[in-house]
């Protein structure tokens, strides 16, 4: 049986081409995981950093970078990749970035605070901009009526890379980390690398890369800045997806800068191990599997906004609680909660995104879906570190609720229709 692709596709997916897809998403969690969310935000703030009270903004700033780095090149590496130039090109190119550079964090030691950010900006480039192109096959292996569900596929094995991710550094990570431990700390990092180019490769060996050209000798760049402005010339008329895209800067910039920040903020302030925090994004990423499939249901059945909005309520819950709580063992408990709502806020959003943006114009739109993206997290992981590192954390995390709720009203702008097809650019 095969999974039919858009209706500007001639030929179907197979069930073990969207296979292929889903498990680019079980791949690049464990950079996502174990990078980005664990073992390298603890490591570098206790031990690159140090005791001199600034691991907060100085990780909070290299994110930041990172994300605006992206942010600049995003729309046009979509608009690019639109005309032609093929997404698993680009794709594995970024991927091989991002591989390299996270398996340098290893010989990353203490006090080499430069090179620390460094390797974390040029990783998550790769893995950021990457996204662009992967995001964008959504589209093609899937019809409009299965976004949703396709999508809550692909984050769920997503999830399920990040348990198994986490169950092969446990052992490294049972000794905290004192000096005696730190070399295993630091072989978790080309492990993640590892992870993410083996379960790669399906993708660029069975998943189809469709090319509206076969010249490759073309001066890409600027195809991609002209294709850009004339997009950004005709984006009044694509006023829904506008609404969308700004509503997801502010609310996206809340979710992202709560998961880059929620290892520190266990540790920290309600001073748990580093045991104890991998057992705790253990019980996230589960949680989050469900969250992913049994939301990218809902989403197909009652619409992508309505569940998006019940999701972005539960962020807010969250972020209230946390304010909040005293007792590290109620934490798990808010772990779940966040689990449930990471898996639908990213499905459901990549979901939306999808139903509402012109076919002809996918790979373009995707870039701005993830410019926007990419712009949000400049400011929230700023901000947040300076107001951590200044005032307190439950401060910090308490101005991340308003995000949320600005993105939350401005969503409500938003019609979940499919936007007319408008004429196709030269």
């Amino acid at each position: 049986m095969s999974v039919p692709l858009s209706s500007s596709s001639s030929r179907p997916a197979t069930r073990g081409q969207v296979f292929s897809w889903a498990l680019f998403d079980f791949a690049h969690t464990a950079f996502y995981v174990l990078i980005l969310t664990v073992g390298y935000p603890l490591y570098f703030k206790e031990i690159v950093v140090g005791s001199g009270g600034q691991g907060d903004f100085l990780w909070g700033s290299a994110f930041s970078i990172s994300m605006c780095i992206v942010a600049l090149f995003s729309p046009v590496l979509g608009a690019v990749s639109d005309y032609g130039a093929g997404k698993k090109r680009f794709l594995g190119i970024f991927t091989a970035l991002c591989v390299l550079a996270t398996a340098s964090l290893f010989f990353v030691h203490a006090g080499m605070i430069f090179a620390g950010m460094a390797l974390l900006i040029l990783s998550n480039i790769g893995f950021e901009a990457g996204l662009v192109f992967y995001d964008a096959f959504l589209l093609e292996i899937t019809t409009a009526r299965s976004y949703g569900r396709v999508s809550g596929y692909g984050f769920a094995l997503g999830y399920v890379g990040s348990l198994a991710s986490l169950a092969v550094v446990y052992p490294l990570y049972a000794g905290g980390f004192g000096l005696d431990n730190l070399f295993n700390v630091r072989l978790s990092f080309p492990i993640a690398a590892a992870f993410f180019f083996v379960f790669g490769i399906p993708l660029f060996l069975f998943l189809p890369d469709k090319q509206r050209t076969a010249s490759l000798k073309l001066d890409f760049i600027l195809i991609g800045f002209a294709r850009l402005r004339t997009t950004y010339q005709q984006f009044p008329r694509f006023r829904n997806v506008a609404r969308f895209l700004i509503s997801y800067f502010i609310y996206i910039d809340g979710v992202n800068t709560i998961i880059i920040f929620s290892s520190i903020f266990a540790m920290e302030t309600l001073k748990m191990g580093v045991s104890e925090i991998v057992v705790y994004f253990a019980m996230v990423q589960t949680s989050a599997i469900f969250g992913a499939v049994l939301f990218g249901i809902l989403s197909d059945h009652t619409g992508h906004k309505r569940t998006l909005s019940i999701t972005l309520l539960l962020w807010l819950s969250i972020v209230i609680i946390a304010y909040f709580i005293q007792d590290k063992s109620m934490f798990y408990g808010v772990g779940v909660l966040a689990g449930l709502a990471l898996g639908s806020s990213q499905s459901t959003s990549r979901g939306l995104m999808s139903i509402i943006t012109p076919q002809e114009k996918r790979t373009e739109f995707f870039g701005f879906y993830s410019f926007f993206g990419k712009a949000s997290a400049i400011i929230g992981p700023f901000v947040f570190g300076f107001v951590s590192s200044y005032f307190n954390q439950r401060l910090a995390i308490l101005s991340i609720g308003l995000l949320l709720l600005t993105g939350l009203i401005l969503l409500q702008r938003v019609e979940e229709r499919p936007t007319e097809n408008s004429p196709s650019t030269p």
